[in-house]
């Protein structure tokens, strides 16, 4: 099975690396070679979300537009913060990380991360999406991830060689 990372390149070299949830199967991030077209900081999606009481209770959490939406209850867009979109619907942005692919087509990172990526691209960057998704529900999960932890990269450039490593990362709890 292949690896549900990202990579930031420099000069051809990683300078960051993240977990990632990639498009499940039915929902796939599409391949190939893209570029990032739009950044926008608070981003919300047009298509998914939930939909919640009036008590702001989920009624139900896996909802797009589509959907009916029962009496006293309104449909929610899905956030999606630090959003890089590189292939029409498709961008990576901060989100929950189950450790297998779970979204939309979206490419999900944690939220530390997700702002570096978001801080050290431009409009016009490069992005390569490769791989598949599997058709298992057997997937490999991300594992523990520490709390708490610093993040290198904020205190020098991107080119110095000992941010050229890949850090462990904490996954984005699910959006309430």
């Amino acid at each position: 099975m292949q690896d549900q990372r990202a990579y930031l390149l420099q000069n051809g070299h990683v300078v960051m690396a993240s977990p990632i949830s990639s498009g499940r199967y039915g929902h796939l991030t599409e391949t190939g070679s893209f570029k990032v077209i739009e950044k926008e900081r608070n981003h919300y999606s047009s298509i998914y979300g939930k939909i919640v009481d009036a008590s702001g209770r989920t009624v139900v959490a896996d909802a797009d537009v589509d959907m009916r939406v029962p009496a006293g209850c309104k449909f929610v867009p899905a956030p999606m913060p630090w959003f890089m979109r590189f292939n029409a619907a498709d961008g990576m942005h901060a989100g929950y990380l189950p450790g297998y692919p779970a979204s939309h087509g979206c490419v999900r990172m944690p939220e530390q991360l997700a702002i570096a990526f978001y801080n050290a691209v431009d409009v016009g960057t490069p992005v390569t999406v490769f791989g598949r998704t599997p058709r298992t529900n057997e997937y490999s999960r991300v594992g523990p991830q520490p709390r708490g932890r610093a993040w290198p990269w904020f205190s020098g450039p991107f080119a110095d060689p000992r941010y050229q490593h890949v850090y462990p990362s904490q996954p984005v709890g699910p959006w309430p």
